[in-house]
């Protein structure tokens, strides 16, 4: 009973639309001719109370699509070795990491009773950017994200806290952020999740969705 009041909370939060966090780590910033190298992703769940929480991570490293380009300064920037032996090892194309994310993607549309999911991000029209553009490469026809709306949790945490980085936003919310384990897909996928549950929470807390709803329900009965 409760899993079921939990799911039917979730598909009428965000109009069905499953916000799932994503985080890219580049070659670059052109979207069009500069590598994806790591991607990871958290879904997110609710519990019966209506808490958004982070739910599982999904994070892989990805071989430069031929032809790619890679900048020294991006890989200074976020200290990924692209000849580290264990990265070659592991390291998926393109194609194979976007399958191995989308498939328990679609499975969490389903099972929380949502249509779509809805990427969050921090700085989030990057990562759709590039996101998109990898879907195009691969000629991926069931892209189960919106192609275009998502959730900027810097814009969200610049509104709520003041701070715009990713570490001080996530300080700001009461969040532990380790500087040195930063710029690492998963680590701020998983740091961007737990900072977006929290704005989202307090505005419920505070009795804001659930306000918005009364008078959504006021104005539809008049």
């Amino acid at each position: 009973m409760s899993e079921a009041i939990a799911r039917e909370l979730m598909a009428q939060r965000f109009r069905s639309y499953l916000p799932v966090v994503v985080d890219l780590e580049t070659g670059g910033f052109n979207a069009q001719g500069d590598a994806v190298l790591e991607i990871a992703a958290v879904t997110l769940t609710m519990d019966p109370e209506g808490n958004l929480l982070p739910d599982a991570t999904y994070a892989y490293h990805i071989q430069p699509f031929e032809g790619a380009n890679v900048e020294q300064s991006a890989l200074d920037f976020t200290g990924i070795n692209l000849d580290d032996p264990l990265r070659r090892q592991v390291a998926l194309s393109e194609s194979e990491a976007l399958g191995e994310i989308f498939r328990p993607i679609r499975k969490s549309i389903k099972a929380h009773d949502c249509t779509r999911a809805i990427l969050v991000g921090h700085n989030a029209a990057f990562d759709q950017g590039f996101l998109n553009a990898a879907v195009n490469r691969c000629g991926i026809k069931r892209n189960p994200f919106h192609p275009f709306s998502s959730f900027d949790t810097a814009t969200l945490a610049g509104l709520i806290y003041g701070q715009t980085v990713l570490a001080r936003a996530c300080r700001a919310a009461g969040i532990e952020f380790d500087n040195k384990a930063a710029h690492s897909a998963r680590y701020d996928t998983e740091r961007t999740a737990e900072l977006f549950c929290a704005m989202v929470n307090r505005y419920k807390d505070l009795g804001g969705w659930q306000l918005a709803q009364r008078e959504q329900e006021m104005d539809g009965a008049d």
